[in-house]
C-alpha cells in the first residue's frame, strides 16, 4: 500500500494550512476518498465552514474555460473570504467572485521569477549572473552589485553539494540566490561561497536526453579530513547605496547547506543587527554571532562547547531553537545537562535563568508571546510509556508557570494561524489517524477541525501497526519501534520479516505519529505478505543526549544494529508468527549502508538485503557527516566505516541499487563495495539506474518493483507475477523523496 494509494483511502486528513493576514482566521484543504475540500476557520467566532460553494466553483471555472462541467475542485491559491478566490485550473489561473461565481483570467501577485529573489516590498529583485550578485529596480534597470565573483568563488550561491543538481536537472529547477532580506527591503545578507580548494568528483550520464555522447558532470565535493572545504564569507548589501560591506567575523564552514537557507541567520526586527549561528567544522562549539550591518563588525554573544555535538536542535535542519527577542534577550537551546532544554540569556550573553528543566526534551518552539513573556513548545519524554511522544506545553520565560496543554498518550504537532492567541493541534498515534483541533492559550479546545477516518483503508486489508518496546542489546535500555502485520494476517501462520532500516544519526525512523515520511514502503511490504519492523536503536535522536551520543565515534554500528537484532529476537519470542529464520533488511541512503552492514555483521540473522543509494563508506562521504557524527578525522577510526572491508562475510542474497547521477552519495560508494565483493568471490545482484540521482525520481516505480520481486523470491520463497508494471508515483508521494 504505497503512500499515494493509502492517502486516497483516508479522509479527514489536512493537507495544508494558509493564514489570512491580520486576522486569527485561516483556511485549510483536505483530500482523500471524498475529493478535495477547502474549509474556512474563524477561531474567534469558533466557526468552520466551506470556504465557498465547491460545486458552483467547479462549474464556474468550467464555464469560463468554455468546456463541459468539470468534476475536480480547482487548486486554491488565494482566498478573500466572501469576496473572491484565485484558483488554478487545467487552462490556467482564474479569479472567481464568490457572490455570483463569475470567473475571469487571474494572475498571481508579483513574485520572483525562477532564479530570482524579490524584496519584501517588491521594489528590488536580485539574481546571480556570471558568479556575481545583480539587482533590478522597479523600472527594470539592472546593475551588478558585486563585480569580483568568479567560478567556485561566487556571490549569492550555496555550496555545490546543497544545490542537489541532479534533482534540479530532473525537474528543471533554477535555484534562486541565497539571501536574507532586511525588514527595510533594500538591504540584504548574502555571502561569497569559496570552493576553490575543494576537491572535485565526476558523474557520468550515460544516456543524456540530448546528444549521442555520454556527458560528464563535475562538481565540488568535500570529504572528511580534507583541508579544502566550502567557506562562506558573509557580506551585507545596501541596494539603495550600492554598497557591499564584508563581515569581519571570518568564513563559515559550509559543506552542506548555507545557514541563510535554513533559518540559521536572521535580521533583528528593527534591522540594526544580523544574528547567525556558527558551529565550526566539528560542531562541538555553537556560537551565536551578532553582526553590525553598517560596519561589518561581529561579536560573539553566546558560546557553548561540548565533548560531542552542540546543536540548536536534535534533528538536522529542524528549525533552530535559538531566538532573539525584542528586548535583546536570547532564548537558547542546549543539551548541557543531558536533556534538550531552553535557557534565557541577556543581550550581553549572560545567563539569566533556565526556562525549562526536567528529564524530558524540548523538541520544537511553537510560539513566543513576547508581551506575556511566555513560550509555547512541544516536549518529548513527558509520557512515561513512550519517550518520543510529543506534548504541547507552555512556560514563562523566567522558568515559572510550566503547564502541559495536552496530557494524553497521543503525539502532537502544532501550527500557529495568527498572533498566537490560538494554535492548531494535530494529535495522532501509529494506530490512530490524526485529529486536528483549535486550542486557545490555556489549552482549551475551542473547535474541532477534522477527524481522520481509516475505514476504507481497513476495508482494503490494512490493519493498524503496533507501537512496541523491547530491550536493547545491553539488556537494560528500552528501544522503541513499529510493527506492521501482513494484510490478511493469520496468527496461525508464520511470516517472513523485513527490518526497514534507517540508522540516522541525524533523524530517527520509528516516529510515533500516524502519517510520516517513512510510512508508504513498509506498508507496501506488509501488503505483499511480510511482517515489517522499524526500530530506533541507540545512537538516534529524539530522546536524551546520551542515547543520541551512543553513535558518536560509532557510526559503524549503523544506528544500533545490535539493538535491532535484540529487539527482533524478543519480538520473535513474543509473537510465534514471526519467522526469524527468514529475516531481511532494506533501506536507502544511510539505510542502504545499514542494510549491507546488517548482512555482513550478522550474516546468520539477516539472510536477504536490498540496499539502494547506499553510502557504504562514510570516510569518503560528505565531510560534515563523518566529522560531526563520528568525530574529527582519524584514518584508523574511519576505516571501520567501510562496508567493503567486511565483504568476505556475505552469506545471504544481496541486491545493490544505485542511480548513476547520485550527487549526494556518489555511485562509486556502491562500486567500491562491488569491487570488494568480486574480490571475495561473492554472488550478489546489482542494478545501476541510468540518468537518476539519489532519490531515483522518474524511475522509482521500476526500482520498487525490483525490490518487491527480490524479497518475494528470496525471502518469501514465491514467484512474483510476470511482466507487471507499477504506475508512476505522484511526485509528492515518491518514497525516496525524504532522502
Amino acid at each position: 500500500m504505497l503512500k499515494h494509494r493509502r492517502a486516497e483511502l483516508l479522509s479527514g486528513l489536512i493537507d495544508r494550512y494558509v493564514r489570512l493576514e491580520k486576522t486569527e482566521s485561516f483556511w485549510y484543504s483536505t483530500s482523500g476518498k471524498a475529493g478535495v475540500e477547502y474549509v474556512l476557520v474563524d477561531p474567534v467566532a469558533r466557526t468552520r465552514q466551506p470556504a465557498f460553494d465547491h460545486d458552483r466553483l467547479i462549474a464556474a471555472v468550467a464555464a469560463a474555460a468554455g468546456r463541459p462541467k468539470g468534476s475536480a475542485v480547482p487548486y486554491l491559491l488565494e482566498l478573500e473570504p466572501g469576496e473572491s478566490a484565485l484558483v488554478a485550473g487545467p487552462e490556467g489561473l482564474w479569479r472567481c467572485a464568490l457572490d455570483d461565481y463569475s470567473c475571469t483570467p487571474g494572475r498571481l501577485p508579483a513574485t520572483a521569477a525562477p532564479g530570482e529573489s524579490l524584496s519584501p516590498d517588491g521594489r528590488w529583485t536580485v539574481f546571480v549572473r556570471d558568479h556575481n550578485l545583480w539587482a533590478r529596480d522597479e523600472d527594470g534597470t539592472e546593475f551588478a552589485v558585486t563585480t569580483d565573483g568568479a567560478a567556485d568563488n561566487a556571490y549569492g550561491v550555496g555550496p555545490t553539494f546543497g544545490q542537489f543538481r541532479s534533482v534540479a536537472r530532473a525537474f528543471g529547477v533554477v535555484p534562486g540566490p541565497v539571501v536574507r532580506w532586511a525588514p527595510d527591503g533594500h538591504r540584504l545578507l548574502t555571502h561569497r561561497m569559496d570552493e576553490r580548494d575543494v576537491e572535485t568528483l565526476h558523474l557520468l550520464e550515460s544516456t543524456p536526453r540530448t546528444g549521442r555522447r555520454p556527458v560528464t558532470h563535475t562538481y565540488r565535493y568535500p570529504m572528511p579530513g580534507e583541508p579544502g572545504q566550502p567557506q562562506a564569507h558573509l557580506v551585507v548589501v545596501d541596494l539603495e547605496r550600492r554598497t557591499v560591506t564584508a563581515s569581519d567575523g571570518g568564513p563559515l564552514h559550509t559543506p552542506y547547506v548555507s545557514p541563510l537557507s535554513v533559518g540559521r541567520a536572521w535580521w533583528s526586527p528593527d534591522g540594526t543587527t544580523i544574528y547567525y549561528l556558527d558551529s565550526g567544522r566539528d560542531a562541538r562549539t555553537q556560537r551565536l554571532i551578532a553582526l553590525d550591518p553598517a560596519t561589518g563588525h561581529t561579536r560573539t554573544v553566546i558560546e557553548e562547547s561540548g565533548a560531542t555535538r552542540v546543536e540548536p536542535t536534535q534533528v538536522i535542519l529542524d528549525p533552530a531553537m535559538v531566538h532573539t527577542l525584542r528586548n535583546g534577550q536570547i532564548l537558547w537551546y542546549s543539551q548541557r545537562d543531558g536533556w534538550g532544554h531552553l535557557y534565557r540569556y541577556s543581550a550581553a550573553g549572560e545567563l539569566l535563568n533556565r526556562v525549562t528543566t526536567g528529564p524530558w526534551a524540548v523538541r520544537s518552539i511553537a510560539h513566543i508571546d513576547q508581551d506575556a513573556e511566555v513560550v509555547y513548545f512541544t516536549a518529548a519524554g513527558l509520557v512515561p510509556a513512550d519517550p518520543y511522544v510529543r506534548q504541547i506545553c507552555r512556560v514563562a520565560l523566567d522558568g515559572t508557570e510550566f503547564a502541559r496543554l495536552t496530557d494524553d498518550s497521543d503525539d502532537h504537532t502544532v501550527w500557529l494561524p495568527g498572533s498566537g492567541a490560538y494554535l492548531v493541534d494535530t494529535a495522532s498515534r501509529v494506530d490512530l489517524p490524526p485529529v486536528a483541533v483549535v486550542r486557545d492559550r490555556s489549552g482549551e479546545v475551542v473547535l474541532e477541525l477534522e477527524r481522520g477516518d481509516a475505514t476504507a483503508l481497513a476495508q482494503a486489508g490494512w490493519s493498524p501497526p503496533e507501537r512496541f518496546t523491547a530491550k536493547a542489546a545491553d539488556g537494560v535500555t528500552d528501544v522503541y519501534g513499529i510493527l506492521w502485520r501482513p494484510y490478511g494476517f493469520d496468527p496461525a501462520r508464520c511470516y517472513p520479516v523485513i527490518d526497514h532500516i534507517y540508522p540516522g544519526p541525524q533523524t530517527f525512523r520509528a516516529q510515533p505519529g500516524f502519517d510520516n515520511s517513512w510510512t508508504g514502503e513498509p506498508e507496501a511490504y506488509a501488503a505483499l505478505g511480510f511482517v515489517v519492523v522499524a526500530v530506533d536503536g541507540r545512537g538516534t535522536p529524539g530522546r536524551d543526549k546520551a542515547f543520541h551520543d551512543a553513535s558518536y565515534g560509532h557510526l559503524d554500528e549503523a544506528g544500533g544494529l545490535a539493538d535491532h537484532v535484540a529487539a527482533l529476537t524478543e519480538l520473535g519470542s513474543r509473537y510465534p508468527w514471526l519467522d526469524l529464520d527468514r529475516v531481511g533488511a532494506t533501506g536507502s541512503s544511510g539505510g542502504g549502508f545499514a542494510t549491507v552492514r546488517a548482512m555482513l555483521e550478522y550474516p546468520d540473522f539477516y539472510t536477504v538485503g536490498v540496499a539502494s543509494s547506499g553510502g557504504h563508506d562514510y570516510g569518503r562521504y560528505l565531510s560534515i557527516w563523518g566529522e560531526i557524527y563520528h568525530g574529527p578525522w582519524d584514518p584508523e577510526r574511519y576505516e571501520a566505516l567501510a562496508n567493503s572491508r567486511l565483504a568476505a562475510n556475505l552469506a545471504g542474497r544481496l541486491f545493490l541499487i544505485h542511480g548513476e547521477l547520485d550527487d549526494n552519495v556518489p555511485i562509486f560508494q556502491t562500486f567500491t563495495l562491488v569491487d570488494a565483493l568480486i574480490a571475495a568471490n561473492k554472488d550478489f545482484d546489482l542494478l545501476v539506474v541510468p540518468g537518476v540521482g539519489h532519490a531515483m525520481f522518474h524511475r522509482e516505480s521500476y526500482v520498487l518493483r525490483r525490490k518487491w520481486d527480490f524479497f518475494v523470491r528470496h525471502l518469501m520463497g514465491a514467484e512474483p507475477p510476470a511482466g507487471y508494471r507499477l504506475a508512476d508515483i505522484p511526485m509528492r508521494f515518491e518514497p525516496g523523496a525524504q532522502f
